[in-house]
């Protein structure tokens, strides 16, 4: 089996990759082959026997996906993107990554299938900033798509890409709609959600956090190892009873950013939490105002996929994956 990962130097797209090593395979069948891409050159895992191709490459160049798709990956797993504060601030580069990158990808594959019935297993991650205020809590699954920023615009058109083509037959597709990944390790990025991570991840190690919205803001979350699992999932489940609606959205666990800073004061202390200081942010709150506060996720709990119960359990989750299980 040959697994191609876009995205792959990212946090998900390396933890992914750790994960296929790790099982040894993708449901029943052994993993023999990975091509790893991204902008900058992906690490070269260890502990893999199998062929490993780690390349430099931007999908929005013309001409590069056709060159990834030559080798005919069995799975293709599609991660790469622009974070949704850096698409907000930069127009050109959101469209041209998220939105060019997915149908020069898309449409690789198209041509790779009308040459010689080439058909793979396509998973793409879209984001619940598909959907914007108003808002019903929690969402149902049937919610139309409306979103308020230029990432979700783009996650939302590339979905309607993925029904299309998998319609049309020409790869098996399924669009995962990814809850803000919570805790994220590493250091910040440019995701407008990364004071998320943030106010937990920086006290869990004596730092100082800076927490740019008000406490009430309620978001939809999910760990690192359960967004893997989303992954692994999508990619060797049936997609029969998935039928023709391709993007599903995932669990996860709703909370407040109060009721986060509780769950931090349960699991690590008084001491952690007076490290988060409050600095609003006009920009910020502004974009957090329309976005998911939880959804039902019924169709995907009902196929299968799962996810964290509480808050607690997703920063036990980072103590146990990032921290060596000790605060």
């Amino acid at each position: 089996m040959h697994l191609l990962i876009i995205g792959a130097a990212g946090m998900v797209g390396r933890k992914l990759t750790e994960r296929l090593i790790t099982d040894g395979g993708l449901g029943e069948r052994p993993v023999e082959r990975l091509t790893l891409v991204d902008v900058v050159k992906p690490d070269h895992p260890a502990d893999f026997s199998g062929r490993v191709d780690a390349l430099d490459v931007d999908i929005s160049q013309v001409g590069q996906a056709e060159k990834l798709i030559a080798s005919r990956p069995d799975v293709i797993f599609h991660l790469a993107a622009i974070v949704s504060g850096e698409a907000e601030l930069d127009f050109d580069k959101g469209y041209r990554i998220n939105l060019d990158g997915t149908r020069y990808l898309f449409d690789a594959i198209r041509h790779a299938h009308e040459e010689d019935g080439y058909k793979p297993r396509v998973v793409f991650t879209s984001s619940i900033a598909v959907v914007g205020a108003p808002l019903p809590f929690p969402i149902p699954d049937d919610f139309h798509l409306t979103p308020l920023t230029s990432y979700g615009t783009q996650k939302a058109i590339s979905e309607l890409l993925l029904a299309d083509y998998s319609r049309r037959g020409f790869f098996d597709g399924i669009g995962i709609r990814l809850p803000t990944v919570c805790i994220r390790p590493g250091k910040p990025n440019k995701a407008a959600s990364g004071f998320f991570s943030n106010i937990l991840r920086e006290p869990l190690i004596g730092q100082e956090a800076i927490l740019p919205v008000s406490d009430d803001v309620r978001h939809w979350h999910t760990s690192p190892r359960s967004a893997v699992g989303y992954l692994i999932h999508a990619a060797s489940m049936d997609l029969d009873a998935v039928g023709s609606r391709r993007s599903l959205s995932m669990p996860g666990v709703s909370a407040t950013v109060g009721e986060q800073i509780e769950a931090l004061r349960r699991v690590a202390g008084e001491k952690a939490v007076r490290l988060i200081r409050r600095q609003p942010d006009d920009m910020i709150m502004k974009m957090v105002a329309g976005w998911a506060p939880g959804f039902e996720a019924k169709r995907a709990t009902e196929l299968g996929f799962k996810a964290e119960k509480n808050f607690d359990e997703i920063i036990r989750v980072h103590i146990e994956d990032e921290l060596g299980g000790q605060i």
